[in-house]
């Protein structure tokens, strides 16, 4: 597969708690020079990555991140305040608790709401899939199905795993067809991306694809 192409389906990102404006800067740099889909970026600087990159990239951010247990209002107010700021796309964390009391009805209640929120911004759906059984994660494709939302995605990263080829292959063969699958946590080579590619995701969350792709380029290959 074609570097663009992988390319082309990173959100390059950088969530991590001590991140500074140098560092983001640097992902914006890097997410503009490799065409990647986007950058994924704690919400207090995307007013800042707004102005800087323009409209040459796309700027992702998170909401009720990583842990999912706000209220929807809080939620809410996060995606509105998001979008005002510049962000072009929402990942939000579903309440895992929610879902482990089978409240079916206020998840999709709030992903309906937090979609509204995103006043027409693409929403992706984090549902930490290292922490749900099968059986719950074909039920939560069911309901992002339904929610409006434009993509389910599997992981935060920081729930002690990332996404895995079964959890993708599970998606692609429950979610509704409008509803796009992202991969995230854990991809640390193109050959993961490529594989996860293959098997239906079309983003990848991961800081490492534009690393080893830099990392071709200093080889000279």
């Amino acid at each position: 597969m074609e570097l663009s192409k992988i390319l082309s389906t990173v959100d390059h990102t950088l969530l991590s708690q001590g991140a500074t404006w140098e560092e983001i800067r640097g992902v914006c740099d890097d997410g503009i020079k490799y065409a990647a889909a986007s950058v994924c970026i704690p919400a207090s600087y995307v007013r800042q990555a707004r102005e800087y990159v323009g409209d040459k990239l796309a700027v992702c951010t998170v909401i009720g991140f990583p842990n999912g247990y706000s209220t929807t209002a809080a939620k809410c107010f996060e995606a509105g305040d998001a979008v005002d700021n510049g962000a072009d796309e929402i990942d939000m964390v579903i309440n895992i608790g929610w879902v482990k009391d089978r409240r079916w009805d206020d998840l999709l209640r709030e992903i309906k709401a937090v979609k509204e929120a995103c006043r027409g911004h693409l929403l992706k759906v984090i549902i930490e899939t290292c922490l749900l059984t099968d059986e719950e994660k074909i039920k939560l494709c069911e309901i992002v199905s339904a929610s409006g939302a434009e993509y389910i995605k599997t992981s935060t990263g920081f729930a002690g795993g990332g996404a895995t080829r079964e959890d993708v292959a599970l998606f692609a063969k429950h979610v509704a067809p409008h509803v796009k699958i992202k991969a995230a946590g854990g991809i640390s080579s193109l050959q993961d991306a490529e594989d996860f590619i293959h098997l239906g995701a079309s983003r990848l969350g991961t800081s490492r694809i534009v690393k080893a792709v830099k990392g071709i380029e200093g080889t000279g290959y």
